[in-house]
């Protein structure tokens, strides 16, 4: 309810369960959100939230829209990476900073629902996206993986060997939308955080998110990309 700490002026973020997945609705640029509303209050389908707007930064008087979104948290830990990364900075949000949060495209996932009816499995949506790169992360306690299984693989080899590390397949806006346990065999002995693999085509369709770059021959992370990857492994 405090327009000016945010980019997206009012807004309410909402948690679901959606077939054992742990989702965040968000709705930006409110002009007002309901009194009555307040954090860890039950929400029922339908029930209203507020009103649309325009708050936030750079919004016309012509573009009074609610800005909607449907998101996966990274790290329940994100407030105390927050301080470590950016000690100078305010966080107003906690956990709920909009670099732990990262969207899924709502369109795409309203479409799929529609056309696969009482089949459609919003897990199952996830774990198909199209990974855009793979990276391998040394660490036998995975928080995102915790929290959400259900984009787990099986991997018969660790789990028979022990876990010492994962294997993210990232999609173009940094979600690990397939993650494998890896045993420290199949880690090998090389750095603790390294992209291993970047397919091309989906780099090409997707740029924006800027995670991975070429360079000559050999891919490698941004700066933006190994500040990502360093906030799911924290």
């Amino acid at each position: 309810r405090r327009p000016g700490a945010s980019n997206y002026g009012n807004y309410a973020l909402v948690r679901h369960e959606i077939g054992q997945m742990e989702v965040y609705t968000l709705y930006a640029h409110l002009s007002s959100i309901l009194p009555k509303l307040a954090v860890g209050q039950r929400m029922a389908a339908g029930e209203r939230l507020g009103t649309l707007g325009r708050t936030g930064q750079s919004i016309g008087k012509d573009r009074a829209h609610v800005h909607f979104e449907i998101n996966l948290i990274l790290n329940d830990r994100f407030s105390e990476w927050f301080r470590k990364h950016y000690p100078g900075d305010r966080n107003d949000h906690g956990n709920f900073h909009g670099r732990n949060l990262l969207g899924l495209d709502p369109r795409a996932i309203l479409l799929a629902q529609r056309s696969e009816g009482t089949n459609f499995s919003f897990s199952n949506f996830v774990a198909r996206q199209p990974v855009m790169a793979r990276v391998l992360v040394r660490k036998a306690q995975l928080r995102f993986a915790q929290r959400y299984p259900k984009l787990v693989r099986p991997n018969p080899r660790a789990q028979k060997e022990g876990v010492a590390g994962y294997e993210l397949g990232l999609n173009f806006n940094g979600i690990p939308v397939q993650i494998i346990p890896r045993s420290a065999q199949e880690m090998g002995a090389g750095a603790d955080r390294r992209l291993i693999s970047v397919d091309e085509t989906e780099w090409r369709k997707h740029p924006c998110a800027r995670l991975v770059i070429r360079r000559g021959q050999a891919w490698t992370l941004t700066g933006k990309g190994a500040e990502l990857v360093d906030l799911i492994t924290f």
